[in-house]
């Protein structure tokens, strides 16, 4: 087998299991792996400390696939899907829980120690997304797992995220197991139902880490009038009506996704008259509220990434201060603003900072209520922090 040998003293990580290997701890490649070729990782004393998925083109040379010394083989990909099925199903989503949400993340790549490996259930469709060398090298060995351990029949594949390009991988978007679902898929989230569309949709076709904190906004919106930024299909916005909301205005840049907002709304027989969608930039339109002393009860902020790594941090964070600045201000006293971050490159104490800054400049006086993260389908490995992404604050607008 291939085997990466480390510099000497650069093995601290892996001995702590994180599974992250850059090409700065490298002393030598031995064998010339293929991308996505299995490989021994070694200590500088030539000890065994991990086998690994390689890959030639990213500054993430290695992942791990286990600190074991066993065989990486399709025997092994099941004993890992297993596992994965295996946690979701015993304390997540079981057959008593399928009325409350039918679509979860069943896996989640390093968190499930599959590194690169995202798949979404939605309801009997799984949406595939390979990221690495190494889901990709496994990958149709994977989906033929998936269908066995699962017993349903489509594996849809969304490979599209920019990150494929830093491992030297094209874009790909497909059928990869069974027939062609009819799109757009109908899932059910906490009694109530939305269309997805898994094909052209973000993500997978939707964010499922935010349902729990969808339905934590629809216990808060009751007889308030609210607005939804970057509200994309509308997951905040059908739970913000279905609480009560006396108004609710859908912001987003996007025509189809205000689109199926409508229909979403539509599907689930809330009330048209309560509810407006406005296209366009939310940082300019927020300005533009401002500048027409718009006020609202309840503020959601669910922007897109703006830091995937920390090197982008400083411009991502002049982002998320200009829009929690401009959200604080339109607040009425006794407002709340839920507001989000998912940028992997803004840890959760500098998000805080940032919203207090906000504040600060705001000129408002506001509490934190609650901290929000992802569901917990999107567990968070104790060995790789870097899983923990989402953000949010619930922040309370004094005066």
């Amino acid at each position: 087998m291939s085997a990466i040998i480390l510099k000497a003293g650069r093995e601290r990580s892996l001995l702590r299991r994180h599974p992250w290997l850059f090409s700065g701890a490298i002393q030598q490649v031995k064998d010339e792996p293929a991308s996505g070729e299995t490989v021994d990782l070694l200590s500088f004393e030539r000890q065994f400390l991990a086998r690994a998925s390689y890959s030639p083109n990213s500054q993430i040379r290695a992942r791990v696939w286990t600190f074991e010394d066993e065989p990486v083989d399709k025997e092994f990909f099941r004993k890992r899907i297993r596992s994965a099925i295996a946690m979701r199903s015993s304390l997540l989503f079981g057959e008593e829980s399928q009325a409350t949400a039918d679509s979860y993340r069943l896996i989640y790549a390093e968190s499930d120690s599959l590194p690169g490996l995202i798949v979404d259930r939605y309801r009997d469709v799984l949406v595939l997304q390979s990221l690495t060398a190494g889901s990709e090298f496994w990958k149709e060995i994977l989906a033929d797992l998936l269908l066995e351990e699962t017993g349903l029949s489509i594996v849809y594949e969304r490979s599209d995220a920019d990150v494929r390009e830093l491992e030297g991988l094209e874009p790909k978007i497909g059928l990869l197991r069974g027939t062609n679902p009819q799109l757009p898929l109908t899932i059910y989230e906490h009694n109530l139902k939305f269309l997805i569309n898994i094909e052209q949709g973000h993500k997978t076709g939707s964010y499922l880490d935010q349902r729990e904190n969808r339905r934590r906004v629809r216990e808060l919106a009751k007889d308030k009038d609210v607005l939804d930024c970057f509200c994309y299909t509308g997951g905040f916005t059908v739970n913000a009506l279905a609480g009560g909301a006396k108004s609710v205005l859908s912001v987003d840049s996007s025509a189809d996704a205000l689109a199926l907002c409508k229909e979403n709304i539509s599907i689930n027989n809330l009330p048209p008259t309560r509810h407006t969608v406005l296209e366009g930039d939310v940082f300019q339109l927020l300005r533009k509220f401002r500048d027409e002393n718009r006020s609202f009860d309840l503020i959601i902020l669910d922007p897109p990434k703006f830091a995937p790594t920390a090197a982008q941090a400083d411009r991502a964070a002049r982002g998320y201060k200009d829009i929690n600045l401009l959200a604080f201000k339109l607040l009425r006293p006794g407002g709340i603003l839920v507001t989000f971050s998912c940028s992997g490159g803004i840890d959760a104490g500098l998000f805080q900072k940032i919203i207090a800054g906000s504040a600060l400049d705001a000129g408002v006086e506001a509490q934190i209520i609650e901290r929000l993260s992802q569901a917990a389908d999107h567990p968070v490995s104790l060995h790789f922090p870097e899983g923990a992404y989402l953000k949010g604050l619930i922040c309370y607008k004094l005066r």
